[in-house]
C-alpha cells in the first residue's frame, strides 16, 4: 500500500469530488493545538472550556443538595483544575456552531479518515449525534480508534515516511436520523473492477435483503460504474454506500484495500483471487446462524482487545490462576 491510496481516502481529498452523491458535509481544519489536546494523555481527562457555557452532557441528573454538602480537605485535588486549566478553542468552537447550524442543528463528527464510534457509549444518546462542540469534543477525546488517525494512519505503506498527515481536518455531516442499517454497504474494487460486496451491518440478520439482493447489487453496480470508478483515482479500495428508499446510491467513505479495512464477509485472501472476467459478487447475512457478533465498535477498546497484553489478556491470565490454585487446595481447606 502507497501513502497516496491512504491520502485519497481522507474526507477532505474525496467529498468535494463525491458532493452530489453524498451527505451533506461540512470541513474545518483543526488547529494543531486541538490536535495536541486530543493526544494528552498525561493531565487530567478534562474538556474544553466553552465560550458559549455549552454542556455536553446536559442530561445529567444533579442533586444540589449533595453538591453543597460536598467538601474537600485543604491539599486535596481540588486545585486540580488551577494546575491543569481546561483548554479553550474559541475560533473552531464558533467555526463548529456556524457548522451545525447550516446542517440543521445535529451532526455526526469525523476525522481525516475515522469518526468515534468506540466512543458512542459515553454520549446521553448512545449516538454520534452532537449538537453542540463540547458534545463533539467529548466524543473525540473519548474515542481510541481516533488513535489510528493520529499517530497510525500510515502504518501499513511501504512509502511511509511520517506517521501523520501535515493537516487534521473535522468533518461535520448532517445528522441523518432515518437511516436503516441493513441497507449500508461495503464495495470492494480491484484493478478498477467491482469484485465483491458485502452487508455493512453483519452483527444482523435483515430478511428484507433475501428480497432485494438482486436489485440492489444492481443499483450499487450501475453507480459504481458511472460515478466512482473513473473519479477515483486509487487501483484498489473499498468503499462504503448508503441506498435509500427510492433507490438513490449515496457515498458514505471511502476505505484503503487492506491495511485497518474490514472485509466484513469476505476475508481479503478471497478478494484477492477475484480475478478478472468474474462477475462481482454479493454477499448478505442470509440467517440467524450467519451473523457475525464480534464487529461492534460502539465500546472502549479495552472491552474488545483480547490481544496478549490487553486489559481481557491480563484478567483471563489472574482467572486462570486463580481457578489452578483453588483446584490445588485440599478438599476442607
Amino acid at each position: 500500500m502507497k501513502r497516496a491510496e491512504v491520502d485519497r481516502c481522507q474526507i477532505q481529498e474525496w467529498y468535494p469530488k463525491f458532493k452530489s452523491a453524498s451527505f451533506k458535509t461540512r470541513i474545518l481544519q483543526l488547529p494543531e493545538s486541538f490536535v495536541e489536546y486530543l493526544l494528552d494523555d498525561f493531565g487530567p481527562f478534562v474538556l474544553p472550556a466553552s465560550v458559549a457555557d455549552e454542556d455536553a452532557l446536559p442530561n445529567r441528573v444533579r442533586n444540589p443538595v449533595d453538591e453543597d454538602d460536598f467538601q474537600v480537605s485543604e491539599g486535596s485535588d481540588e486545585d486540580e483544575s488551577e494546575r491543569f486549566p481546561p483548554p479553550s478553542f474559541p475560533d473552531l468552537e464558533l467555526k463548529v456552531r456556524e457548522s451545525i447550524e447550516s446542517l440543521g442543528g445535529a451532526v455526526f463528527p469525523k476525522l481525516n479518515w475515522s469518526s468515534p464510534k468506540d466512543a458512542a457509549w459515553i454520549s446521553p444518546s448512545g449516538t454520534l449525534r452532537c449538537t453542540s462542540f463540547s458534545e463533539i469534543a467529548l466524543l473525540l477525546r473519548s474515542s481510541d480508534s481516533l488513535v489510528h488517525d493520529l499517530c497510525h494512519a500510515y502504518d501499513s505503506c511501504s512509502d511511509r515516511a511520517a506517521s501523520r498527515p501535515g493537516s487534521f481536518f473535522l468533518a461535520l455531516r448532517k445528522w441523518q436520523p432515518g437511516l436503516r442499517p441493513e441497507m449500508e454497504f461495503r464495495c470492494f474494487v480491484s484493478s478498477r473492477r467491482l469484485v465483491g460486496i458485502s452487508q455493512r451491518e453483519v452483527t444482523t440478520f435483515y430478511p428484507v435483503l433475501l428480497e432485494k439482493k438482486d436489485q440492489l447489487q444492481e443499483l450499487m453496480e450501475e453507480f459504481f460504474e458511472g460515478r466512482v470508478r473513473e473519479s477515483f483515482e486509487s487501483e484498489r479500495y473499498a468503499f462504503d454506500v448508503y441506498v435509500t428508499k427510492d433507490g438513490t446510491v449515496k457515498v458514505i467513505d471511502f476505505n484503503t484495500w487492506g491495511g485497518s479495512t474490514l472485509p466484513l464477509l469476505f476475508s481479503w485472501e478471497e478478494l484477492e483471487a477475484m480475478g478478472e472476467g468474474m462477475a462481482a459478487e454479493m454477499r448478505i447475512v442470509e440467517s440467524q446462524c450467519g451473523v457475525r457478533p464480534g464487529l461492534k465498535t460502539a465500546v472502549p477498546y479495552d472491552y474488545v482487545d483480547t490481544a496478549p497484553g490487553s486489559g481481557w489478556d491480563h484478567f483471563m491470565r489472574k482467572a486462570d490462576e486463580e481457578l489452578n490454585r483453588h483446584k490445588g487446595e485440599p478438599a476442607g481447606a
